[in-house]
């Protein structure tokens, strides 16, 4: 009977067959239901919202991956290893994002026994250094030093005042600077004789409240410590003297090795960086007469990068201080010291200062430290000592060598 059904009558006893009541619905062997059957009742839980994730769960996303625990040695893509990161700071309503020091950027507490000796010293002889004024990031590896006849020290002549508000420096400023100390000279010797450094830096703040610029003051403590000390290396970081050549001869002239000055940044920056009273061409002036002055100098200077030059502004600025016989020239990253001064407008990487290193080399700079920690002063000793000196006895030997030769000839 079932067998001789047709579909179409099969359908339409499924359709009759939904509207009687299930306890009188006969029991049919043609009745088809679905595979699923569509449940019209709402599900109480489909209504519900997503669960949000929670802290946890994004700092999870946000840390190492697996790969970084299969090879954690292997070294950071470029993106990765220079990502800037940033952060929110302040009160819910007020919070601001600040830009984080990166890493490369990041030093070491001092901890150097060197280091506690030399800043003992120092209070106790009233000297002052530009490593703890200007709060220099690497006033640990210069104080303590691969040893000590290693360690470096920047010692700052003519007090903590300087009469130039550059908008870079965290120096104390003043129109009237408190009068020099006459025994500074003397003291200054005797404590580099003390700690037997191999290599000293002396600068000063800028003195336009004084007729030489403190020129004389500079030159006496220089040929001060070379009585006492004929061995030590001198390096002299010194002002422009307000365009006054007569007082950078007399300071190139005292028994220094290396005079430096800084350009501090490229010519089209310096209004906006330096002191009005400093310019571009007059440093340039200074750094080219205390080389005339004295030919066996060494002229140096530096740069601070990250302050919105260009590249093309860079090179011009290579440029002119190779035109004017400087000998070596040092790259670093400009940091804020305080939010009074100048913000940083970009953060050079490693990789780019190491561009204009070798790029200073390819122009004929006799030597050039370039790297985001590097200062005029930083390392001072072993940078001059291994790339300056050397080079220069090499030379002297094979002069003396082929004079030997010579008046072994005669002979």
């Amino acid at each position: 009977m079932a067998g001789s059904i047709s579909r179409s009558g099969c359908v339409l006893a499924s359709s009759t067959l939904q509207s009687i009541p299930r306890a009188s619905r006969p029991s049919s062997r043609c009745v088809r239901t679905f595979a699923t059957t569509i449940d019209s009742t709402p599900n109480p839980q489909a209504s519900k919202p997503a669960r949000p994730s929670t802290k946890f769960q994004d700092k999870l996303n946000a840390g190492p991956s697996f790969s970084d625990f299969v090879s954690p040695d292997e070294p950071l893509a470029a993106s990765e290893a220079y990502e800037i990161r940033t952060a929110q700071v302040g009160p819910e309503g007020k919070k601001k994002t600040i830009t984080r020091l990166p890493e490369w950027l990041k030093t070491p507490i001092p901890v150097n026994q060197n280091f506690k000796k030399i800043k003992n010293d120092l209070r106790g002889l009233n000297l002052h250094t530009v490593c703890e004024e200007a709060r220099c990031p690497n006033i640990s590896d210069c104080w303590g030093g691969s040893s000590k006849s290693a360690a470096t020290a920047t010692i700052m002549l003519m007090g903590d005042t300087c009469t130039r508000g550059c908008r870079f420096c965290s120096v104390k400023t003043s129109r009237k600077p408190p009068p020099l100390d006459p025994h500074e000279p003397e003291n200054t010797a005797e404590a580099l004789k003390r700690w037997g450094l191999g290599y000293v830096v002396l600068t000063s703040v800028d003195r336009d409240d004084l007729a030489d610029g403190g020129a004389h003051h500079f030159a006496e403590t220089i040929m001060k410590i070379k009585q006492k000390a004929p061995t030590m290396l001198v390096e002299a970081l010194t002002g422009d003297y307000a365009g006054d050549l007569e007082m950078v001869k007399l300071v190139a002239t005292s028994g220094l090795d290396v005079y430096a000055h800084n350009i501090e940044t490229v010519e089209e920056l310096t209004p906006f960086v330096r002191d009005r009273r400093a310019k571009f061409r007059q440093s340039l002036e200074v750094l080219r007469t205390a080389k005339e002055a004295n030919p066996d100098v060494i002229t140096k200077t530096s740069v601070m990068l990250g302050l919105g030059e260009t590249d093309e502004q860079i090179y011009h600025a290579m440029r002119e201080l190779r035109k004017n016989n400087v000998d070596v020239v040092t790259f670093g990253q400009y940091m804020r010291p305080t939010k009074r001064h100048m913000a940083v407008e970009k953060y050079v990487t490693p990789d780019a200062f190491e561009m204009w290193r070798q790029r200073a080399l390819d122009m004929g700079f006799l030597y050039c430290a370039s790297g985001p920690l590097v200062r005029s002063s930083y390392k001072a000793g072993e940078a001059f000592i291994e790339n300056v000196l050397k080079k220069r006895a090499a030379k002297r030997n094979e002069v003396v060598g082929a004079h030997a030769v010579e008046e072994t000839k005669t002979l």
